[in-house]
């Protein structure tokens, strides 16, 4: 439970910190209250409107700290991934907006310029800080500015990033430029950090490390301060400002417990409250609410997956640092020495599944939509140009929510459909996500991929006929064709709604489920040819995905039908509800059917130049 409500006078009051100014007038003795005080007010927040819990907790005395001995924003403090920044905003004049964190308009999840000036990187992708702050202080040697301290916070996990390790080689590299890496070290990323650093960490931690010995940072240049105790504000200052006076790069190696000080995370081992919706604040627990008795996409390719895994012996997975946000955690309990978690190292995860199907093993990559664009440049040439049976199972693709323009999946479609040999699907609903992950897996010369959004699927949607490997899902009897829709994945539904708006207004209309929508089915431009109109709608962006290489093969079938592309806008979207951002986007059933009565009049306002109907169709 939430610690009882505490006597406060005397002691300084949380809604009066305005500034980072106002906190270094808080006395010492004051700031053990003060950091509880913190815990209350997110434990309150967080669980009345979702977000991340667990991390914000674990880092309230090293952020109290930070502001502290650092100036921001004439210092630059970034924190990599940007997720642990909540206590860095009550810090920075934003208390009051907390009422509205993660809703639409309201305060981002993660640090955000447009918020504050103390808001340097809007950093959510992991690995990143080290890199950012490598190129702050060259900037600041270059620019005579080094009194100006650069300040990087990456935990752990994020340290597990082939990014970290490629800056920890510059900076360290660099006597003469001040950066101070703190090292926030909770033993975990969402879930326990795995691989030789963590044990090397664990070594520092317990085996007795002292400033003088020799580490993995001494090695690579740096002066080492640790480890000392991140809950410990007095403790912290004390070594910050030694590093701070040292002139050089330094790693100051701070103990922490994510989900400090709240007794439903620090008991929850799976992920200590990472990241949570509305919650009970008593007890951690979801808040009842409607439910449709619908399962996650997420849950469902997981057992789909250890299935699978059950039938076939050369079926592995890998993910990077997120076994149980991609459903892997059903093979690992039954199959742990085929699932590889590879860390906050998407890069290597791929080459390493390429690895894998090299040995005669078909890997199975579950890692995020947003986060698989980090290795665009593995999958084209370490897996696709040798042909090499990888799956990648994109969670989290399209509209995401809350998370905002970072974790919004919309750009995978635009960046792998160019990849040669890759075969990319979307499943409608539960009985196509299970076949086509079996279809996938059969695959043997090429890598395969499929995209599932962040939701739950909904009601299954069965074919009325097909057509050489497309699925037609409605067709308006006896009536010329006028419309084509071609829904890609979750979106069949929204489609098949706007179908019916627009029978009810005369128009014959045909939606059509291509199943693998990269490459196009050259089945599907013929198909469209027999249409005035064709619209595909994706949540991806609208340059380079589906409707584009659907209009591209009809213009290389020598196809006249025109084709209007229905997405995401080319732009970083806001946090907000899926629903709402779907609909602002013109992607929910009037927005489509407002879409295809204006291109249709535009076409043809007379209306005269209906195509015949012609027998396209065999029954199932």
């Amino acid at each position: 439970m939430s610690a009882p409500p505490r006597d406060r006078s005397g002691v300084t009051d949380l809604a009066a910190l305005s500034s980072p100014d106002a906190l270094r007038d808080v006395p010492a003795q004051e700031l053990p209250a003060l950091a509880a005080e913190i815990r209350d007010f997110l434990i309150e927040k967080v669980c009345a409107s979702g977000g991340h819990l667990g991390p914000n907790l674990g880092v309230v005395e090293l952020t109290l700290a930070l502001h502290r001995v650092f100036d921001s924003p004439r210092d630059a403090l970034i924190f990599d991934t940007g997720h642990q920044a909540y206590v860095h905003k009550l810090l920075t004049g934003r208390i009051a907006d907390f009422d509205t964190l993660r809703q639409a308009g309201g305060l981002s999840g993660y640090p955000s310029g447009a918020e504050s000036v103390h808001d340097l990187v809007e950093n959510s992708h992991a690995s990143t800080a080290l890199s950012y702050a490598d190129g702050l202080a060259k900037a600041r040697a270059l620019s005579c500015e080094q009194d100006r301290a650069v300040v990087a916070v990456i935990g752990d996990g994020a340290l597990t990033g082939g990014m970290a390790f490629e800056a920890l080689n510059n900076l360290g590299g660099a006597p003469d430029r001040p950066v101070i890496v703190v090292l926030n070290d909770n033993g975990r990323s969402y879930a326990p950090t795995t691989g030789a650093l963590a044990q090397h960490l664990n070594l520092l931690k317990f085996g007795g490390g002292i400033e003088a010995c020799r580490n993995v940072f001494t090695e690579l240049g740096f002066t080492y301060f640790g480890p000392v105790d991140g809950h410990n504000t007095s403790e912290i200052e004390t070594v910050l400002r030694r590093a701070r006076a040292m002139g050089r790069p330094v790693v100051v190696h701070a103990m922490t417990a994510k989900g400090k000080g709240y007794a439903p995370a620090e008991q929850d081992e799976a992920d200590c409250l990472h990241a949570v919706g509305t919650v009970d604040p008593a007890t951690g627990h979801p808040t009842p609410g409607r439910s449709t008795g619908a399962r996650s996409w997420t849950s469902l390719f997981g057992q789909t997956l250890a299935e699978l895994a059950a039938e076939r012996q050369d079926v592995v997975a890998i993910t990077a640092a997120m076994q149980h946000p991609t459903g892997l955690h059903p093979m690992a309990e039954q199959f742990p020495e085929r699932v590889f978690d590879v860390g906050i190292a998407e890069q290597h995860a791929v080459t390493s599944a390429a690895g894998l199907a090299m040995g005669g093993f078909h890997p199975v990559v579950a890692i995020y939509a947003t986060f698989l664009t980090r290795a665009v440049d593995q999958v084209l040439m370490d897996v696709a140009l040798h042909r090499l049976p990888v799956t990648f199972v994109l969670d989290r693709a399209g509209i995401t929510g809350p998370d905002g323009p970072s974790h919004h999946g919309m750009w995978d479609l635009s960046l792998f459909s160019s990849v040669p040999g890759l075969q990319i699907a979307a499943p409608r609903d539960a009985a196509r996500l299970r076949d086509l992950l079996h279809a996938a897996v059969d695959i043997g010369d090429g890598p395969t991929l499929l995209r599932l959004p962040k939701a739950a699927a909904g009601p299954g949607i069965e074919a009325v006929a097909h057509m050489d490997g497309l699925d037609i899902l409605r067709r308006s009897p006896h009536r010329p064709l006028d419309v084509l829709l071609v829904p890609v994945g979750p979106l069949t539904q929204t489609a098949l709604d706007a179908a019916a708006a627009l029978e009810a207004t005369g128009l014959g209309v045909t939606v059509v489920d291509p199943r693998w929508v990269i490459p196009v089915n050259p089945a599907l431009p013929h198909l469209a040819s027999r249409h005035r109109l064709v619209v595909s709608i994706e949540d991806n962006a609208r340059t380079g995905g589906v409707g584009s290489a659907l209009a591209q093969a009809c213009r290389d079938a020598r196809v006249t039908t025109p084709v209007t592309v229905l997405g995401l806008p080319h732009a970083f979207i806001p946090h907000g509800p899926r629903k709402e951002l779907l609909a602002q986007a013109g992607l929910d059933g009037d927005g489509i059917t407002h879409t295809v009565l204006e291109e249709l009049a535009a076409l043809s306002p007379n209306g005269t130049d209906r195509h015949l109907a012609l027998p396209l169709w065999r029954n199932p």
